[in-house]
């Protein structure tokens, strides 16, 4: 099926993390022009870039989202290279491997990921809607698409992770105002959030590796799976794609194989080197 993504351009925070190249080589597949966004392993973006066959319609950008001034100019610099910005896919995030309850937490540690995942939304979000205000809606009727990568923490919470999950539930209320906002700009634009849960990436590489830490995860899911990078990048796609969701806006979509928040699965039921199988890119 033709997404209609050939003719669009599409900025992608985060791009250099696992996600993000998932991302960036599902719209580059689907032959979209590409801004990509990185913070501080903008070289290296660069570098995995060059062997990428999207590389003549890819645009790398660096900004600390942190810091709304250079997000900005991130956009402006990318609305200069390709004349108009058509989606926003807003992955840039961070997730500490350390567990620690909340009494036990640091203030530094707080505000980083507040600052990064939840701020960082906001001003990728203020950013892009003040160039769609520049350039107005396309004249063909495809709206203007805002995709937020939240997560499960900010459904179910995550124990040893406060931080997170409160940045990520953040994600919803700007969900819900955006849906409503971005009609002002252009009639047809949407927004919408997809809710990963786990997912293999270098980021998780490490937990997930633990035998018991695999089991507890799986045990809440029907489908005894990890999901990866590849699997949440083709659902944004789909949600951007003004062919297959141009009537869906304000809407959640959950990839976490049937993931309730409670459990499923007993610890003796679930055979870790089958989940590791399932599990494997490009399956």
């Amino acid at each position: 099926m033709d997404l209609r993504l050939g003719d669009k351009t599409v900025f992608i925070t985060g791009a250099s993390g696992g996600i993000g190249r998932a991302l960036a080589r599902v719209f580059g597949a689907e032959r979209a022009r590409l801004i990509l966004h990185a913070g501080r392993n903008a070289a290296r973006l660069r570098q995995w870039l060059a062997d990428q066959p999207f590389v003549r319609r890819a645009t790398v950008v660096e900004a600390d989202v942190t810091r709304p001034a250079e997000v900005q100019r991130a956009f402006d610099a990318g609305l200069r290279a390709t004349g108009r910005i058509d989606a926003c896919v807003v992955n840039a995030g961070i997730w500490p491997p350390q567990r620690a309850n909340l009494h036990e937490m640091d203030e530094e540690r707080i505000r980083a990921v507040l600052d990064v995942n939840l701020l960082g939304a906001l001003w990728t979000c203020r950013a892009f809607l003040r160039v769609l205000a520049q350039s107005g809606p396309r004249p063909d009727g495809d709206g203007a698409a805002i995709v937020l990568i939240g997560s499960t923490a900010g459904r179910f919470g995550e124990r040893g992770h406060c931080e997170y999950a409160v940045s990520k539930a953040g994600l919803h209320g700007l969900l819900l105002t955006l849906k409503n906002e971005i009609v002002d700009l252009d009639p047809c634009g949407r927004v919408n959030l997809v809710e990963p849960g786990w997912t293999r990436t270098a980021m998780t590489d490490e937990p997930l590796g633990d035998d018991e830490t695999l089991r507890a995860v799986v045990a809440t899911m029907p489908l005894r799976q990890i999901a990866t990078a590849e699997d949440v990048a083709r659902i944004v796609a789909a949600v951007a794609s003004p062919a297959v969701s141009r009537h869906v806006s304000g809407q959640v979509l959950t990839i976490a194989g049937g993931m309730e928040g409670r459990l499923r699965w007993q610890a003796e039921e679930i055979d870790v080197n089958e989940v590791r199988k399932r599990s494997e890119p490009g399956r």
